[in-house]
């Protein structure tokens, strides 16, 4: 018996596997530039978007830029140099200087594209102590518009259908995709495919393969399709994979947080008080760096802790500075010991008699939260950089919080024209990537709203190298 092993056979100009922002974008500019474009995604159309459905920011430079209809910057200093600089501060120099020039460079003009499209944002600075601009977004709201701006431009999306392999011409051009849906393989044919399908993180094996033992119990913040099949297949047509395959944005989250998409969950404010561990030990500096430079990685040495956990100590003074969206409400009373045992912490008369200790170090109760304040102690380990104040006027509040991967840090190798090198360092023909599949950017660290940027900047760019390359 010769029968064919697919149950459909479909043509387009584009093939674009995902549909978080990279992939949306992609498909939406290849639409308008033209072309026959079909999207593919493994998720069901509710579940649709990746990570972007469960994402809130963009980071985005102010000056010169002009999102129009009535959007307005709230911070006006915040220049490409200055992302730039941060971008390279986080990552400890590592991140490509080329794909991080692209990025900043582009950021602007993107996020009026977006704009345009569209999307609504709410603008606002992006953290104390820094002149960031950081545009806010429904994620659910942003996937649902994007999708129809694509659909309303001709864009075709498959959902259930899961790309599973790639094929080469003979002169190595990229001519087809693989897709498995619940009836079976389709073959989609393409002269160019822009990969988009995300990272591996919301995989528990490859959580265990690249982070250790035990993380296959980390919450997952995102989608749970993201489980890095997209970024095997293109490895097999001789993609070259690169960046920190043990490194991933693992964000301070509530310790109630569902085990998968549970979003933000997030608990911020951490930098004005404490954190102890189960044990009721210090292990962070907690005033080290703003927010958004220090949450994307305390959840790893969160979820390092005895128990995977750690609480959250503030008073009075500085509670009105946390912001909590996680499931759980603090725990508050007026006797520290009492409060940290209620919370769940193992030892918690360590936990009083460290708060005690960092109390007698202290040398004022005043501080500026909007700041980088330099109240600093040195005499106790870790050190507190800034915003080191005294924390004894009760009502205390204790958050218990653990560590959840937001996304990971590996991915396959892409030119800044978005085009995916082989093994030898060459472009392979027809081949595409854009967001958390593509690796070279993010090391160590993480500039809060920056992969949403990174996604929808090279998403757009990957549409119109696609173009070139159809047009050649």
């Amino acid at each position: 018996m010769n029968e064919t092993k697919y149950i459909d056979e479909r043509t387009y100009d584009i093939v674009v596997v995902g549909s978080g922002t990279a992939g949306l974008v992609a498909g939406l500019r290849g639409a308008e530039l033209g072309h026959s474009v079909a999207i593919l995604e493994k998720a069901p159309a509710d579940q649709q978007g990746g990570h972007t459905r469960f994402s809130e920011s963009f980071r985005v430079p102010s000056v010169g830029t002009d999102l129009g209809q009535g959007y307005e910057f709230a911070v006006q200093d915040y220049t490409t140099e200055d992302f730039h600089a941060d971008v390279m501060a986080q990552t400890n120099g590592r991140a490509d200087e080329d794909l991080t020039a692209v990025l900043v460079e582009r950021a602007g003009e993107t996020i009026e594209w977006l704009t345009a499209q569209g999307v609504d944002w709410r603008m606002e600075p992006l953290a104390v102590g820094y002149t960031a601009a950081r545009t806010w977004f429904d994620g659910e709201e942003y996937v649902e518009t994007l999708t129809e701006a694509a659909t309303d431009c001709g864009v075709d999306v498959h959902y259930n259908t899961a790309a599973s392999a790639m094929d080469r011409a003979p002169n190595g051009a990229l001519r087809s995709v693989d897709a498995r849906c619940p009836d079976g393989r389709i073959r989609f044919d393409a002269d160019a495919v822009i990969l988009a399908a995300g990272d591996y993180g919301s995989s528990d094996e490859k959580r265990v393969r690249y982070y250790g033992q035990n993380y296959d119990a980390m919450p997952v913040r995102g989608s749970r399709h993201n489980t890095g099949e997209a970024i095997t297949m293109a490895e097999t047509v001789g993609a070259r994979l690169v960046g920190q395959w043990g490194g991933a944005h693992m964000a301070l989250i509530d310790a109630d947080a569902p085990a998968v998409e549970g979003g933000a969950n997030r608990v911020d404010g951490y930098q004005y008080g404490l954190l102890v561990n189960d044990h009721g030990e210090r292990f962070v500096d907690e005033g080290e760096d703003a927010r958004a430079h220090t949450y994307a990685k305390f959840g790893r040495r969160i979820f390092e802790q005895p128990s995977h956990v750690a609480y959250i100590v503030l008073d009075s003074k500085a509670h009105h500075l946390a912001r909590a969206t996680g499931p759980s409400d603090p725990t508050t009373g007026t006797d520290l010991e009492a409060v940290l045992a209620e919370a769940g912490c193992s030892e918690p008369a360590t936990g009083a008699e460290t708060i005690r200790e960092f109390n007698n170090h202290t040398t004022t109760s005043e501080f500026d939260p909007e700041t980088l304040d330099g109240n600093r102690i040195e005499a106790i380990t870790p050190p507190k950089s800034n915003w080191a104040i005294p924390i004894d006027e009760p009502p205390y509040y204790v958050y218990a919080v653990t560590g959840g991967i937001t996304f990971s840090f590996g991915g396959v190798e892409i030119t800044t024209n978005a085009e995916v090198l082989d093994t030898r360092g060459e472009p392979i023909p027809g081949l595409y990537a854009a967001g958390n599949s593509t690796g070279g950017l993010f090391y160590d660290n993480y500039p809060g709203g920056t992969a949403q940027t990174n996604a929808a900047v090279y998403g757009k760019i990957a549409a119109e190298s696609a173009t070139e390359y159809l047009d050649s």
